[in-house]
């Protein structure tokens, strides 16, 4: 497996993290933490993480874990052994946080919770992350990301009136509550150096929270004037025009056009002068009022043109618009490659593109060291070499079926 130089310091040098999530929400919190230069040790059963196997395997691996795993140290553990539970526990007195993603409950049953670890280690940062969080009447529940972006309000704003709720194919919930975990750990990290040294905290992060956090206006707009935002398509409700717009090529283009000046530059690109001086679409309120009207119009306009074309147009106007892009139109365009958002490591020699993870840092980027690694390849230098256990010692735990 290639390794990418280091040269460069990251910010998050010198922490050291407890992975013992599985699956998505965790595991994409300790990737954030990895690439900005945390020490990741990630706990797996002795079968190693089911994302392994998930989606397409190539040379015996997954290549989403090959993303997924990046720069993490990966070692193997049976928290269902006493013995294993006991090394993990060794493991939480050396880091600074801990991030986990079992039901509320399971590692307090193993006596691996924050209670049980705060006496020996003060300072440990406990980055809990679950369906419902730790407390409250659904707690005990599974909470997987798609029926938590169902409770949590994704979907119900998400697909075409009348129809089904639609889901991206992508696995939002987990990605969102992951991102709010690596978010709140710095938070704690911040607040650890700055006000309460070797003192830690929880951070309890819900999946149906995470989604529930990005609902903008809906809460105040249900409150103060009783309005539910309902599904709208490929629009916005009440921000006139944005929408995406079929072209003569069968393409598809989004437009937004709703700022007033933007408004009119788009209405003149599109020949209707008439549209664009109309005082009654003046402001975004006048708009909202004659959206079919507006709609309609763009749509009639953008028909007659190949996508490509509609496009030159509206950039030459400075109106926002732009393409929808698959993976292969990512992977070639010069705008994404100009901005570094795709980096190459090897797996047995072959060469597997990976997305860069942002933000961009001017001082001190973050990096991929290395690619997700094979099941248990750090066991020797973490348990030998951090926790100090002889390689007898490592044979007969490995002989017992402890890792």
């Amino acid at each position: 497996m290639s390794v990418a130089p280091t040269a460069a310091p990251r910010p998050l040098d010198g922490i050291r993290v407890l992975e013992l999530g599985q699956l998505l929400a965790g595991p994409f919190a300790g990737t954030l933490l990895a690439y900005f230069g945390a020490e990741v040790i990630k706990v797996e059963p002795p079968g190693g993480d089911p994302i392994r196997q998930w989606r397409i395997v190539r040379d015996g691996a997954s290549l989403w874990w090959r993303s997924l795993g990046r720069n993490k140290k990966c070692v193997t553990l049976n928290l269902r052994d006493p013995a294993g539970r006991a090394l993990a526990r060794r493991l939480a007195e050396r880091c600074d946080v801990l991030i986990e993603n079992f039901r509320p409950g399971i590692l307090e049953g193993w006596g691996l919770g924050p209670d049980d670890l705060k006496p020996v280690n003060p300072g440990l940062i406990f980055a809990r992350i679950s369906g419902y969080g730790q407390d409250g009447p659904y707690a005990a529940r599974p909470g997987y990301a798609s029926v938590c972006e169902g409770i949590g309000g994704l979907r119900y704003v998400n697909g075409v009136p009348g129809e089904p709720p639609v889901r991206p194919n992508l696995s939002l919930g987990d990605t969102f509550a992951g991102l709010h975990a690596a978010f709140g750990v710095l938070l704690a990290l911040l607040n650890r150096q700055r006000r309460a040294p070797h003192t830690g905290q929880t951070v309890d992060v819900a999946l149906y929270e995470s989604v529930f956090n990005l609902l903008e206006a809906v809460v105040p707009e249900y409150d103060g004037a009783g309005a539910i935002r309902e599904p709208s398509g490929s629009t916005v409700t009440g921000i006139v025009p944005t929408g995406t717009y079929r072209c003569r090529d069968g393409k598809y283009v989004i437009i937004g056009g709703n700022g007033d000046s933007i408004y009119k530059r788009l209405m003149h690109a599109a020949g209707r002068a008439d549209l664009a001086e109309d005082p009654r679409l003046a402001g975004n309120a006048g708009r909202v009022d004659h959206q079919q009207e507006i709609d309609t119009a763009i749509t009639a306009w953008t028909a007659t043109l190949d996508s490509r074309e509609a496009l030159t147009r509206l950039e030459a106007a400075e109106v926002p618009a732009g393409p929808i892009y698959n993976v292969a139109d990512m992977v070639t365009d010069p705008h994404f490659l100009a901005r570094g958002l795709f980096e190459t490591v090897e797996i047995d020699g072959k060469p597997l593109k990976i997305p860069a993870i942002i933000p961009k840092l001017a001082e001190t980027p973050g990096a991929t060291s290395w690619p997700g690694p094979e099941i248990g390849s750090h066991n020797m230098e973490v348990f030998g070499g951090l926790l100090g256990l002889s390689a007898a010692e490592l044979a007969t735990l490995k002989g017992q079926g402890v890792f």
